[in-house]
């Protein structure tokens, strides 16, 4: 693999570090913050879940400036979007402040979904598309590990804990903004979008140095010549793209009625309901960190070798046992088998949706409507996770836990199903290819 791309795919995948840390580190806070301002529990929902609906914005009006002024000057700006969320919600001196704060923070988040992806999709080679846009998903995974830790080392500095908790994310962000300075265009967006062939080209070379120039022109007339037919085929919201629609939209929302966000969120108030002491249970959460960490690893060790509907079949029944037995050990009190069968639930996520489903958003859409399409696919990820954070804690407080973790094992068999009888696969297939196979799939 060429460094130059593993490197400028890293730069970009960044952003999934800050998402991740941004998204987690709520969970150090969140019950310091409920008692420092008494908020009810509708109001502290609601503040949790504000940097969620921020990505539901950033999400739905992210591929905009993506395709008005550049993959690159987007990704640069959702760093300065980290920062301004980041420093707000550490000095926010009230709880509008705070969730203003947080909102900003998440525009960059739902941004970032659809930009970065993107992104690393259309400087990658077929061949290593799968694990160079996973990289994203690692960075995702390691932000939530370095969240959990760094809560947990963080915990017993005095009352303004919870202010260093959420505050340090300016850091990363600011070196991830200097970062992105380095980075060039897209050479998908430079030709299809900007009209600039030159340029285009020049970057097509750098991806592969060893091509004659002759093969890097043909592929950049192959791309323009793509981009044409997707020009006259019409609008985004056509029939010919209902089958692409249809995966990203599916793939978005069985991701959330999984119940990973609101593992990840309120992970030490689910162990609390196990009978663990509040330090033990937010040691547990940096366990599923780590867990998620390396199974992650094993995710992009295996996206480009068993493919995506593969890594989509694996995690579907790996969510269906472990949240199965969460489901029983709450109905039956069997508590101690409650941690066990959520790091499980990680470890199935990690391999499955969390590898596959940025990688297969930016995948199925052609290349001129790959920005609509990534927002779509974020913006459906980003209202169900907004909307399940808010409502977890009174869905745990109304109904009994077993009852919540069986709806979440009862939605993946309808992923499983959905796996079976929809989903294509995508590896080692160039994106123009893909573009053809999905339209004659659609006749």
């Amino acid at each position: 693999m060429n460094l130059r791309i593993f490197f400028w795919s890293l730069t970009a995948a960044l952003a999934g570090f800050l998402f991740g840390f941004d998204t987690v580190v709520i969970s150090g806070a969140e019950k310091t913050i409920q008692s420092l301002w008494g908020l009810s529990p509708g109001l502290h929902g609601f503040a949790i879940a504000s940097a969620l609906y921020g990505t539901v914005v950033g999400a739905l009006l992210g591929g905009w400036p993506a395709d008005r002024f550049g993959r690159k000057v987007t990704l640069l700006c959702i760093g300065l979007l980290y920062i301004v969320g980041a420093v707000g919600s550490a000095l926010a001196p009230n709880v509008a402040t705070f969730i203003v704060a947080r909102f900003i923070g998440g525009l960059g988040i739902g941004v970032s979904t659809v930009v970065a992806p993107m992104y690393i999709a259309e400087i990658a080679p077929p061949k290593n598309r799968g694990r160079l846009g996973g990289m994203f998903q690692f960075n995702i995974v390691l932000g939530i590990l370095v969240a959990f830790v760094s809560n947990a080392l963080l915990a017993g500095i005095g009352p303004n804990a919870w202010r260093w908790m959420l505050g340090v994310a300016a850091f990363p962000s600011f070196l991830y903004a200097l970062s992105c300075l380095g980075l060039p265009e897209s050479p998908r967006w430079l030709l299809t979008r900007k009209g600039d062939r030159e340029a285009g080209l020049q970057v097509l070379q750098r991806i592969e140095p060893d091509i004659p120039a002759s093969d890097t022109a043909a592929e950049a007339d192959q791309i323009i010549a793509a981009s044409a037919e997707e020009s006259s085929s019409g609008h985004f919201w056509t029939r010919q793209l209902r089958k692409p629609i249809l995966l990203a939209i599916l793939i978005a929302f069985f991701n959330q009625m999984s119940g990973i966000n609101a593992i990840l969120y309120f992970a030490p108030r689910i162990f609390e309901l196990t009978g663990l002491a509040a330090k033990a249970a937010l040691l547990q959460s940096v366990g599923i960190g780590v867990t998620n960490l390396v199974f992650t690893f094993v995710g992009l060790w295996l996206i480009d070798r068993l493919g995506r509907r593969t890594l989509l079949y694996i995690g579907s029944f790996g969510y269906i046992a472990s949240l199965g037995l969460i489901a029983w050990g709450f109905f039956h009190r069997h508590y101690s088998i409650i941690p066990v069968c959520v790091f499980a639930f990680i470890a199935a996520h990690a391999i499955g949706q969390g590898a596959v489903i940025w990688v297969f958003i930016s995948e199925i859409f052609p290349n001129r409507h790959r920005a609509e399409g990534q927002s779509l696919g974020s913006f459906t990820h980003w209202i169900f996770a907004a909307l399940l954070t808010t409502f977890f804690p009174k869905m745990v407080s109304t109904f009994p836990p077993g009852y919540v973790f069986a709806f979440f094992a009862g939605m993946m068999c309808l992923q499983l199903l959905w796996v079976k009888t929809m989903v294509p696969e995508t590896k080692n297939i160039p994106l123009e290819e893909l573009q053809k196979k999905l339209a004659v799939a659609q006749n």
